[in-house]
């Protein structure tokens, strides 16, 4: 199997959620311990979680995870920044035949997605898979060796997103329905939050 790290980028401020997004608490976990552990659970290895803004109790939240930590002093810069913090953390732990990228507001992301992703590109000869949801194509992704100079030159408000448009012709595509339930806004959590109780109420009914 190939040697694909995972980089979890996690960096930022969440100016429109108005508090750390990375903090949130969802079914007695934080957003970001939540996606450490799925990560965890995938085939991708190593594991570096970016991290900028609140990084002291980010990592208060990561106590005990098998991970690095990539301190992004520039993640104001956008996600450019995270994107290289991320990627020379993992080429400087071992050598990678592909790098996955994933984000911690995805709540619906599990570790037989970002297997998929690994298998896919194990399967053929393309150097980004991506995942698709809604018609748009986006992370988690996985980037092959080829396209890491592309990655590293990222600059700005440019993320990974930014690479998968430049090579679209030549991506993979992984269905991930659930890709679009994500947190930006404090609307966005109370809509989720309200999704899933519905659904965990649902699931009771029907036992």
């Amino acid at each position: 199997m190939a040697r694909v790290g995972i980089a979890l980028l996690a960096a930022g401020s969440s100016e429109r959620l108005g508090s750390p997004k990375q903090l949130v608490q969802f079914e007695d976990k934080s957003l970001l311990r939540r996606a450490a552990e799925t990560a965890l659970e995938s085939c991708c290895s190593p594991m570096v979680v970016v991290l900028g803004a609140n990084q002291e109790a980010c990592v208060a939240e990561l106590a005990g995870l098998e991970i690095q930590i990539a301190s992004n002093s520039d993640w104001q810069s956008g996600m450019g920044s995270s994107v290289r913090s991320g990627l020379e953390a993992l080429l400087a732990a071992d050598e990678l035949a592909a790098v996955v990228f994933m984000v911690c507001d995805q709540l619906l992301v599990t570790p037989q997605i970002l297997d998929s992703l690994v298998n896919t590109f194990e399967a053929g000869d393309h150097p980004i898979v991506a995942s698709e949801y809604e018609g748009e194509v986006g992370v988690p992704a996985l980037f092959a060796l080829s396209l890491f100079p592309e990655l590293l030159a990222l600059k700005g408000p440019e993320g990974a997103r930014k690479v998968i448009q430049r090579h679209r012709d030549e991506s993979a595509i992984v269905p991930f329905p659930g890709g679009m339930v994500d947190i930006d806004t404090p609307e966005d959590l109370a809509k989720i939050v309200g999704l899933f109780a519905r659904n965990s109420r649902q699931d009771e009914q029907d036992e």
